[in-house]
């Protein structure tokens, strides 16, 4: 079964990396082209927030494997999807800042990066995920830990979608004014919300190949050992 869990993440890895160009093309359609965006691999950022994405997931997917080889699930094998599941929100919540921002301010994502934005977005995410850490362990409390990571998903999937709804309306309006990069900030916000929904569907892709598997192999379904 870990075989499908590491099939899992790299699937989620392989869709973030193979769906940012054809987003960044249409979100800055119709001024930039492919050459002009393939800039984007070459940047760190874009590697760490990839690579944080696909731990993420890796982590979330730690309850459902324990759940499937029939492993105690212990509290504090909860703490992790929790942890990851907080990161997530904040990342949505400073997103979706970024995006009110630059919709308010009408600034270049430059000049909203030198005004010291760019701390004020860190405190955001900091503070959101201490937040939502605490808010999802009080849900973990007295509940299985597989409903745990479920209700997490269902959570972290709403989230995206109120983003994108932010993100999306203030990014069309962004590209229609006349300043360098316009846009910037709301794109990164229709990136981060697509990849928080995408990464929300995780575990419920993992349960699906272990049902799956389970069928093809029902003889070997009551030997975990074997699996």
């Amino acid at each position: 079964m870990k075989r499908w869990a590491v099939f899992v993440v790299f699937l989620y890895g392989g869709v973030l990396l193979a769906l940012t160009m054809p987003v960044a093309l249409a979100t800055f359609y119709p001024s930039s082209k492919a050459s002009d965006l393939a800039g984007l691999f070459l940047t760190w950022q874009y590697w760490l927030a990839l690579g944080v994405m696909t731990l993420g997931q890796a982590v979330m997917l730690l309850v459902p494997v324990d759940v499937t080889f029939r492993r105690p699930t212990a509290r504090r094998s909860v703490l992790w999807p929790v942890l990851a599941s907080g990161l997530m929100m904040a990342l949505l919540a400073a997103a979706g800042a970024g995006s009110l921002l630059e919709f308010v301010t009408q600034e270049r994502a430059t000049d909203i990066a030198f005004a010291g934005h760019v701390w004020r977005g860190i405190a955001i995410v900091l503070s959101v995920w201490l937040a939502w850490t605490l808010i999802f362990y009080r849900l973990s409390q007295s509940v299985p830990a597989m409903d745990v990571v479920t209700r997490q998903c269902r959570i972290l999937l709403k989230g995206s979608i109120l983003e994108l709804l932010v993100a999306v309306p203030t990014h069309v309006i962004a590209r229609y004014r006349d300043y360098c990069c316009a846009g910037f900030l709301t794109f990164l916000g229709i990136a981060f919300g697509l990849a928080v929904m995408i990464f929300s569907f995780g575990p419920g892709v993992f349960l699906l190949f272990v049902q799956r598997w389970k069928h093809l192999h029902p003889h070997l379904e009551s030997e975990p050992g074997k699996a």
